[in-house]
């Protein structure tokens, strides 16, 4: 099936999936490069490799499953690309540097964030997949090419060392009694 031989009804209907899967691509590809510019470019470059790719889709599969597998593809062939990069390409440790804002909830999500993109990329990408995105664990292991059992696995490590890492010592807001942020507790339930 190509973009061409498609009807215009089936044509425009993959148009609107595709579409329809942005925000759900977009939320992964930041959960697992931690920056939204790059992000945005994973996602396009995802969008331009499914339309290049369409013959090998095969219709009444799972579209977005699909995507996520092209973009985890892409993110996974950069990172073995980049990794001999200098640590700080973005600037992200030099950002933290700055004086904290006194807006709680917005330095209780940088904290959640922070801690997130701690954990083993494996990890993270489960945790995002299964608690984020509300795939079952099944859906996630197809997209992980692991077994189901191996993916239940990685959540609960993930949301395990979550907990572990929001509540170290030395973060002064945990330290004054606050407690962990919405985040981190909605990842923590399923």
């Amino acid at each position: 099936m190509s973009a061409e031989g498609q009807g215009s009804g089936d044509g425009q209907s993959l148009k609107n999936d595709l579409i329809a899967a942005i925000p759900s691509l977009r939320a992964f590809a930041i959960s697992i490069c931690g920056n939204s510019d790059r992000a945005d470019d994973l996602v396009q470059e995802t969008l331009v490799k499914a339309w290049g790719s369409l013959g090998s889709f095969s219709e009444g599969t799972n579209l977005t499953a699909w995507l996520f597998t092209i973009l985890r593809n892409i993110y996974y062939s950069e990172f073995r690309r980049r990794r001999r990069e200098a640590p700080d390409p973005d600037g992200e440790i030099a950002a933290r540097l700055v004086a904290p804002e006194s807006q709680h909830a917005h330095m209780d999500f940088l904290d959640f964030r922070e801690a997130l993109q701690k954990l083993p990329l494996d990890q993270r990408e489960a945790l995002i997949l299964v608690a984020a995105q509300g795939m079952s664990y099944e859906e996630a292991a197809e997209i992980c090419g692991c077994a189901p059992g191996t993916m239940k696995s990685r959540v609960n490590r993930a949301r395990n060392r979550l907990a572990e890492l929001m509540s170290l010592p030395g973060n002064p807001r945990r330290e004054a009694g606050e407690t962990r942020p919405a985040a981190l507790t909605q990842a923590g339930q399923d």
